[in-house]
C-alpha cells in the first residue's frame, strides 16, 4: 500500500468527498460547514471523518474508510492524525459498538447519555431508535 497523507479537505475539493460517501457509506454525505479530515494515497480519498461543529464542542462523525482497505489499521492511523483536530474543542462521537476499541485506544472513553449535552444526548436517542447501537464517547487529552 502507498503512504497515506491525512490533512484537512481543501474547500474546493468538497465534491469528491461526497462522491466518497455516495460509493461506500450512502448515509453519509457531507456538510459545507463540516471540518472534513481525508486520509490520501497514490489512488485518490480513501479514508475520512467530519466534526461537526457546535458552539462549544463539537462531534466527529461519518468516518470511512475504503471498504478494501479496511482491517489495515488506515482508521487508528485517522484517528492519530486528527489529534489536533480534536483536542481544539471538547469533541464527542457516538460509536457503533463494534468500534468502541478503536475509539478508546485513540483517547475516546466511554460516557452516559446523561453526560452529553442537551443536543447530543436528544440526537443520540433518534439514531438509536432507529436501530442504531451506539455508544456516546468524548475524547480525553
Amino acid at each position: 500500500m502507498s503512504k497515506i497523507s491525512f490533512h484537512p479537505l481543501e474547500p474546493l475539493r468538497f465534491p469528491l468527498i461526497n462522491r466518497f460517501y455516495k460509493s461506500h457509506y450512502p448515509a453519509g454525505k457531507a456538510k459545507k460547514d463540516e471540518i472534513i479530515w481525508v486520509g490520501e494515497n497514490s489512488s485518490g480519498i480513501i479514508s475520512c471523518v467530519r466534526f461537526k461543529q457546535f458552539e462549544h464542542f463539537q462531534l466527529l462523525t461519518g468516518m470511512l474508510v475504503h471498504p478494501d482497505l479496511r482491517g489495515n489499521g488506515i482508521a487508528k492511523q485517522l484517528l492519530t492524525a486528527i489529534n489536533e483536530q480534536t483536542t481544539d474543542l471538547p469533541c464527542f462521537c457516538f460509536a457503533f459498538s463494534h468500534l468502541e476499541k478503536l475509539y478508546q485506544d485513540a483517547g475516546f472513553v466511554v460516557i452516559s447519555d446523561s453526560d452529553l449535552p442537551e443536543s447530543l444526548a436528544s440526537r443520540i436517542k433518534r439514531y438509536r431508535l432507529s436501530g442504531k447501537d451506539l455508544t456516546p464517547m468524548c475524547y480525553q487529552h
